[in-house]
């Protein structure tokens, strides 16, 4: 069992804030994107894709955000309802600005990249008003994500969503999510990123994340240990510092590291492992079943996707993760790379 407890008796499971914008994924992988001439449109934003992943595996899920009066922004809500995501804290700006898009650009299974057009950006612009206390009242599980603390009035708006979802009895989890072209200096991405993390039950980032943080010093080792022993001193009680193919690690209060195995992949890309990943782990937490079982599950979420298209489409159902772990084990599913 994990050191995190849920209150049952809330009605929504998970709540995700932040990022709501377009994937265009290249159909033409294997190639530059300069020789690329088609995409496939998917609702993106690693919240969106965590909560859009929760919801697949059978919870009770909202989402707080900001989405442009245009129509890549309906597609994104009407996309969130047919998940059956509730949206009543999903508002329209009315200033003119646009929905961001990420361009993806698939020249191998493991070299892979992002074009971003994030000017003017809808997300951006949630304001402290926007934010739905009720619903954030309502659920079991708060999540954040770190491009929403990149400019203000979205920051403002997370940390509003941070001090109602304290006062509420939230568990709150923190997908680090780093963007560096959102911000104007890694001094200001990390001052941030530590006022948020501070406030935080679980907090989920790679290694490289962390050394972010950490840039104004403490840690020249880049020990995960003392990473994660930082965090223990406010309100973590969970760590996870992801390394990539090596996997992930996660830390507890009493000192303990945790570890599980992954599973292989047919992989077609590198993007949405660490999206499908929250998703399995944060579940199997929810279902009350111990670290390690719930990082196999986020491990063997994130090999579904990552042999597939699509980030948010290819999501998959709890029976669908459960199935994959019993192919692999017997040998059916084996890696291209």
């Amino acid at each position: 069992m994990s050191e995190i407890t849920f209150n049952d008796q809330k009605p929504v499971d998970f709540v995700a804030v932040g990022r709501l914008c377009i994937d265009l994924n290249a159909n033409e992988i294997n190639r530059p994107m300069e020789e690329t001439s088609t995409f496939t449109k998917y609702v993106g934003g690693s919240p969106a894709n965590i909560c859009i992943g929760m919801a697949r595996l059978g919870l009770n899920t909202g989402f707080i955000g900001k989405v442009a009066d245009d129509q890549m922004g309906r597609f994104i809500t009407k996309y969130l309802k047919d998940n059956g995501i509730a949206t009543q804290g999903v508002t329209t700006d009315r200033t003119g600005a646009v929905t961001g898009l990420a361009f993806t650009e698939i020249k191998s299974p493991t070299d892979c990249s992002i074009l971003m057009y994030r000017d003017n950006a809808a997300d951006l612009l949630l304001e402290t008003g926007d934010v739905n206390e009720e619903l954030i009242a309502s659920a079991k599980m708060v999540l954040i994500s770190g491009t929403a603390l990149a400019a203000s009035p979205s920051r403002e708006a997370v940390f509003l969503a941070l001090e109602y979802a304290k006062r509420h009895g939230a568990v709150i989890a923190f997908d680090l999510d780093y963007r560096p072209y959102t911000w104007k200096s890694p001094q200001e991405t990390a001052t941030y990123y530590n006022l948020a993390a501070e406030k935080c039950d679980i907090i989920l980032g790679t290694r490289e994340e962390f050394d972010m943080m950490e840039q104004f010093g403490g840690n020249p080792e880049r020990s995960d240990r003392i990473t994660a022993a930082k965090w223990f001193d406010y309100r973590a009680r969970i760590v996870i510092i992801k390394h990539g193919k090596e996997g992930s690690i996660a830390y507890t209060p009493d000192g303990t590291s945790h570890t599980a195995q992954s599973f292989p992949a047919k992989v077609i890309k590198t993007f949405g492992a660490g999206d499908s990943y929250a998703a399995g782990f944060l579940y199997g937490l929810m279902q009350g079943w111990s670290i390690e079982r719930s990082m196999e599950f986020g491990s063997a979420a994130a090999s579904i996707v990552i042999s597939s298209h699509s980030c948010s489409d290819a999501m998959p159902t709890s029976e669908a993760v459960h199935d994959y772990m019993e192919r692999c084990k017997r040998g059916e599913i084996t890696a291209n790379t």
